[in-house]
């Protein structure tokens, strides 16, 4: 029987507490009597949060693995305190079969870091024309429920109708991409005073919340439920207070450099700050801590979007978007919400695990810390503080925009069903994990 018992570690952040995790579920909580042949983790001054869990992860497996594979990926989101994460679908070939999402899905078991559910494509080759095999990519072992083509928006309404009727049948989520295409032809950065100044195509606001105010109509006319990637807006965060308080069956992420960065930064013509959507206005970025934090955002996504030094090491127009998270995405929440104010753990924990995985309709993860549940967890250092130094991550690339800034808090351990993935802060040799239907909705 493999045994361990946490000491001291204060639960959401609460008052110091024993947890004893007994093969791989929270046996005790509170003062442990008895725990003879445990391995203890000393943990005072600690948080104790459930495992996170991402919506938005880009593993690039299969078809670019120079930029990351599955392995690393996970890897990454263990040193981030994750124990499961979607993979989108833009890979090479596109996950928009029942075949590619299985192959996504094994790959994470027997890399066994997190727990790896695929998200399904929502068109074929993302092409936006013709639905993917939805259906079959839910009944495949992979048990898909999440479908996206993000990375591209699904423009076309009926096809958006389509979807979501289709997955209502079995209680699905389309999560889009919200980026009306031809407002965006060209388009480097936040159109605004900065774009104007620097004379580089700008990405207005609207093009993203066109997309939005459509869907949650779509939604609410089909009775289906729509999830919006990386809301980016203070506009976006009207149109979905106003559809949830209508009762629309909409929900919202948003990053965590959309939490922090402005387009200001852009003045550098630095490209690790080219994303999309692109980074935005202080005002942007008020509203979205805002939003996140009295619940019309409902969740911290990273957008995990790994590249090659080469794509991203060239001028601002040629380089690709996208931004490394899952490692300091715990951090910038810290310094954004937390530090602020504006959240406490247990609101962390709601926003980056429990949200998450009701969401995406995972049974083993965002669960309470509390007897029965499995042992999914992650201790956190608050008062850490160090650089960031992309050298020492854990993910195949280095395109983090937060290279030598100064941020708060570590992992110093993350438990995937009380096995040890990150033990004093550093990952440890775990072996391929494969229970029953870890990860399945």
């Amino acid at each position: 029987m493999s045994k361990t018992l946490i000491r001291g570690a204060r639960v959401l952040g609460g008052a110091p507490q024993e947890v004893l995790i007994e093969n791989g579920v929270v046996t005790a909580l509170g003062t442990v009597a008895e725990a003879g042949g445990a391995t203890v983790i000393e943990a005072a001054g600690r948080i104790l949060l459930p495992g996170l869990v991402d919506l938005h992860t880009h593993l690039r497996e299969p078809g670019r693995e120079d930029s990351e594979t599955v392995r690393t990926g996970t890897r990454a989101a263990a040193r981030g305190g994750y124990t499961a994460v979607h993979a989108m679908a833009n890979t090479f070939p596109v996950a928009d079969t029942a075949g590619v999402v299985e192959q996504v899905w094994r790959l994470g078991r027997e890399a066994g870091y997190c727990d790896v559910q695929p998200v399904g494509a929502v068109t074929v080759g993302l092409e936006g024309k013709q639905l993917a095999e939805l259906g079959a990519m839910h009944d495949s072992a992979a048990g898909v429920t999440v479908f996206s083509d993000d990375g591209k928006c699904v423009d076309d309404a009926v096809i958006m109708r389509r979807a979501l009727e289709y997955v209502k049948a079995f209680d699905g989520v389309i999560a889009q991409h919200a980026q009306e295409p031809r407002l965006t032809e060209g388009a480097q950065m936040n159109e605004g005073t900065v774009s104007a100044e620097l004379g580089l195509a700008g990405w207005p606001a609207v093009a993203e919340e066109s997309v939005i105010a459509r869907d949650v109509l779509l939604a609410a006319h089909v009775g289906s439920r729509v999830h919006i990637c990386h809301l980016s807006t203070a506009g976006s965060v009207e149109i979905v207070r106003w559809a949830k308080s209508r009762g629309m069956p909409v929900t919202a992420e948003v990053t965590p450099h959309h939490l922090l960065l402005t387009d200001e930064l852009v003045r550098s013509y630095d490209p690790v700050y080219k994303v999309n959507p692109p980074l935005r206005t202080e005002a942007d970025v008020r509203a979205l801590r805002e939003a996140l934090a009295d619940g019309t955002i409902d969740v911290v996504a990273t957008d995990h979007a790994p590249h090659p030094q080469e794509d991203k090491d060239c001028e601002w127009a040629a380089a690709a978007m996208g931004m490394l998270g899952l490692e300091t995405a715990l951090s910038v929440v810290q310094h954004a919400m937390v530090d602020t104010g504006l959240l406490d753990w247990a609101g962390v924990a709601e926003r980056m695990s429990f949200r998450p995985a009701r969401i995406g309709r995972l049974t083993g993860q965002g669960r309470p810390v509390a007897v029965g549940e499995p042992a999914n967890l992650v201790l956190w250092d608050p008062d850490h503080r160090a650089p960031v130094e992309p050298a020492g991550f854990a993910s195949r690339s280095r395109n983090t925009p937060y290279r030598g800034r100064e941020l708060p808090g570590r992992v110093t351990h993350t438990l995937l069903r009380g096995r040890a993935t990150v033990a004093d802060g550093a990952l440890t040799d775990a072996p391929a994990d494969t229970p029953a239907d870890g990860a399945r909705a």
